[in-house]
């Protein structure tokens, strides 16, 4: 579930950055507080999603070490925490990399 909402977020962010930078220079000056509130929103929910995700980790673990949830839900819930956590990191250094590059870019 909240794997879904991270697929849904990045698509967002890959959407809006597509739009980004597909446009002409005339159509960014218009656009960009709109890209700009969109590309926020997207890691606003990127970020929502992966703190979900550890909050339901750490509650399938504390069920777990109370003996009243099962090892393997535990398990699911960390590994979907983590593969949240690796996805939004994975975003974030692509986003990054992309800024790196057009700050080197020539004037």
């Amino acid at each position: 579930m909240a794997i879904d909402m991270l697929v849904g977020a990045a698509q967002t962010l890959a959407s809006t950055t597509s739009r980004i930078g597909g446009g002409a220079a005339g159509s960014l000056a218009g656009g960009a507080t709109g890209a700009t509130s969109g590309v926020a929103s997207g890691f606003s929910q990127l970020l929502d999603g992966v703190e979900k995700s550890a909050s339901e980790a750490n509650e399938a673990v504390s069920s777990m070490v109370d003996k009243t949830g099962d090892v393997h839900d535990a398990m699911i819930a960390l590994q979907r925490a983590e593969m949240s956590l690796e996805l939004t990191i994975q975003i974030r250094n692509k986003f990054v990399q992309a800024y790196q590059d057009i700050m080197r870019m020539p004037i």
